[in-house]
């Protein structure tokens, strides 16, 4: 998408861009279009004169054409089409279809044919009324006239939207599995030998019991959070509870090293029942208050961490002190990786 932006990118300057000169050539083309078919009073007359009759007019129907297109590519394909509601898309892009007729058919009798007669006299002064067709056009025939070229153009937009969206939606795809290869291929180099990990770690639990109790409880919980971390993490959803469970355990271990100088409130729900959850999703937000907040503080560090939950919503709350006059972070690689699986799991369906 980077190497093409004047086709994908989002930035104003391109999509604004893209817009005018899509509507100029629409514009362009419609004017040199039905300049070779003028009434045959004005067929003897040159180019030049032909396209000023017809470029004015060109102008005028941009406006149930842009009309069409924005309530096709905005309101129909991304509402009712991406999401497979077919058949709302079909009763609302014939009502769409028939309200940008009614515009056109309108125009059509009254500003258009005022402005034909009016350029008519100034080429053939020698007639009294000259028209490309008569002074008074059925709406009817208006509307069906109009949906010529409002076909052409709403069909043409919306192949040009629905082709946009499925290759940004291809490409999604696409780097979503090669964050998923990456984040494989950094798990296995983190799991180099795990049985010989778990097997030290407990030995080094049976011998630090005897010694510290602080030590060993500290062993253990660290052992369980890599168990946890390597072996229950594989599957694309976990049990929330087990991930309520793994957040407590990492709070415990960092409680231990601010012995009782932190002032820590933790308030998780104790059951979840049956909900699951994208592992080591919300791991990283909690991390990032003991990183960023309390070990920045020397005197009175404080975190609060609120999960709440109303049936199959889940609301995380986090708050830090932090040193006086020092800047938030907000580039880091936990947090910007947690924005980034939000939005290919949680897609609208979730607020950061």
């Amino acid at each position: 998408m980077d190497s093409l932006p004047f086709v994908f990118s989002n930035q104003p300057k391109w999509r604004v861009l893209r817009h005018v000169v899509f509507w100029f050539s629409w514009f362009i083309f419609q004017a040199f279009l039905y300049s070779f078919s003028p009434s045959p009073a004005l067929q003897q007359k040159s180019f030049l004169v032909r396209i000023s009759l017809t470029a004015p007019e060109s102008l005028i129907y941009l406006v149930p054409h842009m009309f069409l297109a924005y309530s096709l590519m905005y309101i129909v394909i991304p509402r009712f089409v991406i999401t497979g509601k077919y058949g709302s898309a079909l009763v609302l892009t014939t009502f769409i279809f028939v309200i940008a007729a009614l515009i056109s058919g309108m125009l059509s009798i009254t500003i258009i044919d005022y402005l034909r007669n009016f350029r008519s006299h100034q080429f053939l002064p020698d007639k009294k009324i000259v028209h490309y067709q008569p002074l008074y056009v059925p709406l009817g025939g208006a509307m069906l006239a109009g949906l010529r070229g409002a076909i052409t153009i709403g069909g043409l937009a919306a192949a040009i939207k629905l082709m946009k969206c499925f290759y940004e939606k291809e490409q999604a795809a696409l780097n979503m599995e090669k964050d998923k290869v990456n984040a494989e291929l950094q798990m296995l180099k983190a799991q180099l030998h795990p049985h010989f990990l778990f097997n030290t770690l407990n030995n080094i639990y049976s011998y630090t019991q005897d010694v510290s109790v602080v030590a060993s409880n500290m062993i253990f919980g660290l052992s369980e959070l890599l168990r946890y971390m390597l072996y229950e993490c594989n599957q694309p959803f976990v049990p929330l509870d087990k991930e309520i469970k793994m957040i407590g355990d990492y709070i415990a271990l960092e409680k231990v090293r601010y012995d009782a100088h932190l002032d820590l409130s933790v308030n998780m729900p104790e059951s979840s029942g049956t909900l699951r959850i994208a592992p080591l999703l919300l791991l990283p937000l909690v991390e990032n208050c003991f990183k960023h907040g309390a070990s920045k503080m020397i005197r009175d560090p404080w975190i609060s961490i609120e999960l709440t939950l109303d049936e199959t919503v889940l609301v995380m709350k986090l708050v830090n002190g932090k040193v006086p006059g020092l800047k938030a972070s907000s580039s880091g690689i936990g947090t910007a990786n947690t924005q980034k699986r939000l939005d290919l799991i949680y897609a609208g369906k979730y607020e950061f």
